[in-house]
Formats: C-alpha cells, structure tokens, sequence
C-alpha cells in the first residue's frame, strides 16, 4: 500500500467543471452529515435536492486528517444516485476501509472529504494514457487494482510508473499491463477541502 499523501488535490482533474460550487459545497457536506448520522443514530435524508445530483454516476469519498489519508471508498460504475453515492461512500471511507481502524466520533470533526466523481471506465491503449487525466483499472483474472487520476500527480510518477503502480495494487506483476493484463481508463472531476 502507499503511505498517505500529505497533500489534499481539492481541484477538478477533467476537462470542465460539470458541477457548480453549491453542488460541490452540498456533496461536502452531505459526506460529513452522514459520518456524523452514524454517531447519533439519526437517519439520514439522501433524498437527492435536484436532478442534476439525482443522475446516477460512480464516485469515490477519501477522507484526510491532518493531510494524511484516513479512508476511501467508492464505486467504479453508478450503483444509485451520485448523492446517494456520496452518503454511502463517506460512511464506508470512515468505517470499512480495511486499511484503517474505524473513525472515532472525536477525530470525525477533523476530517477532510475529498470526492472524485467518476466516468464510465473505457479500454485504453497504455500509449494514450494522459497522467493527470486518467485514473486506471488494470484487471486480469480475479484480480482488479484501481488508482484515482490524482494519485500519479500526488506522487509525481510517470504513466509507466502510474501502470506498474497500478498493476501492484491489483496484486499483480508490477509489468502485467505489458503481458495481456486490460486496463481501462476513466477521468474523474476531483474537488474537496483544503
């Protein structure tokens, strides 16, 4: 696994910005009430407030304490709602991640969200890949790795180095994207606090 970025990239990684900052401050914050509804036991509302934030689209949450990494979770392709997406993703960053024991509920007021709402993954010749555009998929057999497009630009890799990182996060051969591995490419509009 990677140590922590000490950096949060709270800027869009796509070409054009598709959501507007009031969008952007409601997906926030919706990550953080739903962290906190897991605390207090209250339910929590995820009816999406406009059609826009109702399309269905796949998102990652990551999480960051003090500029290290402290949870991420999310889904490649659309499973609901983006705002419903976001909810479920923020609690599973805080919660679920394997890498990270559970947030306490005195640390969640001092956590960073940072959400990357997703393309759909599409086949990419490796030659094509734009390192800072693209986030990848590299897959063969039962194994899957997936980085986030922000990660090379985090830690300064290359696309063959951004490949080869990817291929090992799948638990492959750092050189299975050369011997048959697929890899898939998505772009990802990337925003957060700082």
């Amino acid at each position: 696994m990677f140590p922590p970025s000490e950096k949060s990239t709270a800027v869009a990684l796509s070409e054009s910005c598709e959501y507007s900052p009031e969008e952007r401050r409601i997906l926030l914050n919706l990550a953080h009430r739903s962290i906190e509804s897991a605390f207090s036991g209250q339910p929590l509302d995820t009816v999406p407030p406009s059609e826009h934030l109702a399309a269905a689209r796949g998102a990652f949450t990551t999480l960051h304490r003090g500029g290290q990494l402290r949870g991420c979770i999310g889904y490649v392709l659309p499973t609901g709602s983006l705002y419903e997406t976001v909810a479920e993703t923020a609690r599973a960053a805080a919660f679920d991640d394997p890498r990270f024991h559970p947030v306490t509920e005195e640390e969640a007021p001092y956590l960073s969200v940072e959400i990357s709402v997703l393309s759909v993954p599409q086949t990419i010749n490796p030659e094509a890949i734009v390192v800072g555009k693209h986030g990848l998929i590299v897959a063969a057999g039962a194994r899957r790795g997936l980085l986030l497009p922000q990660v090379p630009l985090e830690w300064d890799w290359d696309r063959e180095t951004f490949l080869a990182q990817t291929c090992m996060k799948a638990g492959l051969p750092s050189d299975a994207w050369k011997r048959g591995a697929s890899v898939q490419a998505f772009t990802a509009e990337v925003f957060g606090e700082e």
